[in-house]
């Protein structure tokens, strides 16, 4: 190859190189390793909190901790009441579906695999996200509700009853836990 010519084959070759690389740029999936979750109102959630309130009528009381897990792709939110040992806990991961503009939320018991099938999907509205589990035996919906003045969470889950009226389930307060 006369030496004239080669700096067209490295000039060809570099164009050809970066032509793959800017299409892997521009066909990055709407979520993934590279789409990190950011949310301003779910950075609110993050640390240790005292949670109380009333579950069924009956007076409850947990303690809560949320952090960003997994790549910052959800924010996991654990929940134990304070019996010893708990009856209650829960591990609930919280993250985005930028494909379709919406929150999900995989909400994992001790009740197993039958309650832990259904996906939540949640939408904003202003400092709140309200996510619907669409269980087997009917609708079920969790409110979270940030109040900045107050500097804690509200969280307000209902039942669709048979009659399509939407009932209490719960109600609980999370205040910052001094730790």
């Amino acid at each position: 190859m006369p030496m004239r010519t080669l700096p067209g084959v490295v000039l060809l070759v570099t164009i050809a190189g970066a032509v793959p690389a800017r299409a892997q740029i521009d066909s990055i999936a709407p979520d993934g390793r590279h789409r990190i979750f950011r949310d301003s109102l779910l950075d609110q959630m993050v640390g240790s909190w005292e949670m109380r309130g009333t579950l069924r009528g009956e007076s409850v009381e947990y303690r809560a901790r949320a952090d960003w897990v997994l790549n910052h792709q959800f924010l996991r939110l654990e929940l134990q009441d304070v019996s010893s040992p708990p009856a209650y806990e829960a591990h609930v991961f919280i993250g985005y579906d930028f494909s379709k503009d919406r929150y999900v939320a995989h909400w994992l018991d001790g009740f197993g695999g039958w309650a832990s099938e259904t996906l939540g999907l949640g939408q904003r509205r202003g400092q709140a996200i309200e996510f619907l589990f669409d269980y087997p035996n009917g609708l079920f919906s969790n409110t979270m509700t940030w109040d900045p003045e107050r500097r804690g969470w509200s969280l307000a889950l209902r039942t669709k009853d048979r009659a399509g009226h939407w009932q209490p389930f719960a109600d609980y307060w999370m205040s910052r836990r001094m730790e």
